[in-house]
């Protein structure tokens, strides 16, 4: 997920307690689709449809937070 932003990314999750909940919960879902997808787990109440709602919004918020690091990095 945006490997332009790798190096943000990386000191995001180690300084930005908000960002790197975003982005285990984002990782989180990304996993349960894959599961649900796969046959791994079954019987879930919540449809493909929801999670991947869920996690394009969590991906838009990580998305908008590295915009605007990228933004301050540029700036400085």
């Amino acid at each position: 997920m945006f490997p332009e932003y790798r190096e943000i990314i990386s000191k995001l999750k180690n300084t930005d307690l908000r960002f790197q909940k975003l982005f285990d919960q984002h990782n989180e879902l990304d996993q349960k689709i894959k599961n649900i997808e796969s046959g791994i787990i079954v019987n879930t109440t919540e449809t493909i449809e929801a999670l991947k709602k869920q996690k394009l919004k969590l991906k838009d918020e990580i998305y908008e937070i590295l915009k605007k690091a990228s933004d301050t990095i540029e700036n400085i």
